[in-house]
């Protein structure tokens, strides 16, 4: 892990760098979807912003209500440290934020949520890459071949224990998630579709992983949260698929 790096005089954390890159990618492939979709590219500066600062606030406010515990020692520094951010609370964030962009300029909510589905998923990949090096929200003690210590992490693993990566796996498996959602947004022309397999997709994954995090508190709630949204964007993504072609403009 490496939660800082050194550029002459420079200080950088990595975990804002892989957060700034995240933020970057997804717009640049955002813009590109827009394009493919007929929407005006230029809105999506503002949706990139707009859910870059509601994404990180929504995150920190779900993980400080996850883990009330930590503002008894130091409230600011638990308040506005790099690590602890809940994905249910970037994502509720973020589009809080988007919304406000959205209605503003009058955009169609379907088309916009698809375009920004393959952003969203690479985006994810470059937080959680950035979750690894900053050593933050690993996985149970195991034996596996690639398990790793985080001596210097947040918190930092006892000496000699060694954890799962989960921060990798989020990772990896949000590139896999990108891979098929950017392979199938040319064969899902419904609107409103494209984002309902990612999230299905995000959930699932998510389920799973909390199996092997290390648990800190709201694990249960964050499986519920995961099995909920599998179930809704499912449901929904059926009833997209299945509606009849006048109704294609809801």
């Amino acid at each position: 892990m490496y939660p800082d790096s050194s550029l002459g005089p420079l200080t950088i954390h990595t975990f804002g760098l892989m957060m700034a890159i995240g933020f970057l990618t997804a717009g640049a492939v955002a813009y590109y979807e827009f394009k493919r979709k007929e929407l005006n590219p230029e809105h999506v500066y503002w949706l990139t912003i707009a859910a870059a600062v509601g994404g990180l606030i929504g995150s920190k406010i779900h993980y400080i209500l996850i883990h009330l515990d930590e503002l008894k020692g130091d409230p600011l520094a638990a308040a506005f440290n790099g690590a602890g951010l809940v994905w249910y609370g970037g994502m509720i964030g973020g589009v809080l934020a988007a919304m406000i962009v959205v209605r503003l300029y009058h955009l169609p909510w379907g088309k916009v949520l698809d375009a920004c589905s393959p952003a969203m998923a690479i985006g994810y990949a470059f937080g959680r890459m950035g979750c690894f090096l900053n050593g933050d929200d690993y996985g149970r003690p195991s034996d596996l071949p690639w398990a790793m210590e985080f001596r210097d992490g947040s918190p930092p693993t006892p000496a000699g224990v060694r954890v799962q990566p989960t921060q990798l796996y989020e990772s990896f498996s949000s590139l896999l998630i990108f891979l098929i959602v950017m392979l199938l947004r040319k064969r899902m022309k419904r609107d409103w579709a494209l984002a309902c397999v990612y999230l299905m997709l995000a959930g699932m994954e998510r389920f799973l992983v909390e199996f092997v995090r290390a648990n800190r508190g709201g694990q249960t709630q964050q499986q519920v949260l995961a099995l909920i949204l599998v179930l809704v964007s499912g449901a929904a993504l059926t009833w997209i698929q299945t509606r009849p072609k006048r109704d294609e403009s809801l």
